[in-house]
């Protein structure tokens, strides 16, 4: 039996990996969402293998364009009571490390195509910090690859409020589901705040974002303490 997800969390949006469905319908999103008139948009399972479902509230977020991968699936539009034009794009990262390249590229293509404050969501399949993974010593090559795209691409790492870790198997914890936002989130949504929700069957945690009180005003000038030590900073 499926229970209406929206009924239970008051959802805006939810991003769904490892579907293992290669077809979705209008019916199957009804029975998650709790009503038919949910937008929503799939990238099918390889045979029973990965999937990713996203859904949204036509009346809170507007969708302009859809763009898809093997790996993410991605929204443009525009969040109605805020005003505010932004994209989400859920991801289920690869395994291998050039597997892993290839899907950093392809995300840094779509959100320069879209131009707009982005919001990544999902499983990435990597760590960004030693501390992100149980008795971790040393960064591999594939996660200092990962945290050079994060920071080219400028985007924040949220910090979870209620947990260190996501992903559990055995005596095996990391932190690899994470929510990586442009500045300009923090600056519209003023208590942004990330935190885990109730673990299933799977051996994830599902991430919750929140963030409803809005911020007005012109922008505040911001700067990291390491862009003064580089002789073209000036």
């Amino acid at each position: 039996m499926v229970k209406s997800l929206k009924n239970k969390y008051n959802l805006n949006m939810l991003g769904l990996i490892e579907t293992k469905r290669e077809i979705l319908t209008k019916y199957d999103v009804a029975r998650l969402w709790g009503i038919s008139t949910a937008g929503w948009d799939f990238v099918e399972s390889i045979g029973s293998a990965g999937g990713l479902l996203l859904m949204w509230d036509d009346g809170v977020f507007k969708v302009h364009n859809r763009y898809k991968g093997e790996r993410w699936l991605c929204v443009e539009g525009v969040l109605t009571r805020a005003n505010f034009p932004c994209a989400f794009c859920l991801v289920y990262g690869a395994h291998g490390r050039e597997a892993k390249k290839v899907v950093w590229e392809e995300l840094s293509y779509v959100a320069g195509l879209c131009q707009v404050p982005f919001c990544f969501l999902g499983d990435f399949n990597e760590i960004l910090h030693v501390e992100d993974r149980k008795g971790g010593a040393s960064l591999p090559a594939s996660a200092e690859e990962f945290k050079s795209w994060v920071h080219d691409m400028q985007l924040l790492d949220l910090s979870l409020t209620d947990r260190k870790y996501t992903w559990f198997r055995g005596r095996s914890c990391s932190q690899i589901d994470r929510v990586l936002v442009n500045i300009e989130w923090t600056e519209r949504f003023l208590d942004i705040r990330l935190k885990g929700g109730p673990r299933g069957l799977s051996d994830h945690y599902p991430l919750i974002l929140e963030g409803t009180r809005l911020g007005g005003g012109p922008r505040p000038f911001r700067s990291l303490d390491a862009w003064f030590t580089h002789e073209d900073f000036l």
